[in-house]
């Protein structure tokens, strides 16, 4: 019978996931604050946003997902659970649009936060160098994502601000439930762990090319793409420096 991972392990689980989840209300404190709703901030500056999200999402899938998920998996089960991801997350794109839900942006979010936080808790308590590395990644991208969501529901609703921002710092909560439940559950379970990691990476892929890069282009401006290519290089130097 496994032993349990100790308390201290699970404490930096809940830590992580927290410190990865909570930068999604601070996007959303950000995009509420009033003066910086200039015509700059509704063209250019947003769209870099939104560009630096994807940078950032794509970092995690290369630098992280993918490469850890492969090491437990041959190749068709990999290419299974790689192609049942962006399926899955299609279908929930093409749901969300025929409802019309004003919350696509936050469902989106919170479909990609929640398996990472999942695969976060595993790598934790397998003793995986990567799981700071992910917990950064994941922080850096649900950054521009809260950021983007709140403007999205903010537009399309009549809650205030306030309830808005609460609500996005309540909705963090759910990574450490997720990675609780990846270090006791999934933690002996590597070819689980390793499909959670490649289904979300085949999802987040599906996202990055269906809804951020299409944003994050704007007419006549060539600056915004380089927050994808920022986004990349922060999750780049962070594998670097973790010696992931």
């Amino acid at each position: 019978m496994a032993v349990l991972p100790s308390i201290p392990d699970a404490l930096e689980v809940i830590l992580l996931t927290l410190g990865a989840g909570i930068t999604m209300g601070i996007g959303a404190a950000l995009a509420s604050v009033e003066h910086l709703r200039s015509e700059w901030l509704e063209e250019e500056l947003r769209h870099g946003v939104i560009a630096f999200g994807g940078g950032a999402l794509l970092a995690a899938v290369a630098l992280v997902l993918i490469p850890e998920g492969l090491q437990e998996l041959t190749l068709l089960p990999a290419c299974l659970a790689f192609i049942g991801g962006a399926l899955a997350f299609m279908a929930l794109d093409v749901f969300l649009a025929r409802r019309g839900t004003p919350a696509s942006q936050l469902v989106a979010m919170l479909s990609d936060f929640l398996p990472e936080s999942l695969a976060l808790g595993a790598l934790v308590a397998s003793g995986s160098t990567a799981a700071p590395l992910l917990a950064l990644i994941i922080a850096l991208q649900n950054l521009p994502e809260g950021f983007n969501s709140f403007r999205e529901l903010g537009h399309s609703t009549h809650y205030s601000s306030r309830l808005l921002i609460f609500l996005f710092f309540i909705a963090s909560l759910a990574g450490p439930v997720c990675g609780l439940i990846g270090f006791y559950l999934l933690s002996d379970l590597h070819t689980v762990i390793a499909s959670v990691m490649l289904f979300a990476s085949g999802g987040i892929l599906y996202l990055i090319f269906q809804d951020i890069a299409p944003q994050a282009r704007l007419e006549r401006h060539w600056a915004p793409p380089l927050g994808a290519v920022l986004g990349f290089l922060l999750g780049l130097i962070g594998k670097v420096i973790s010696g992931a």
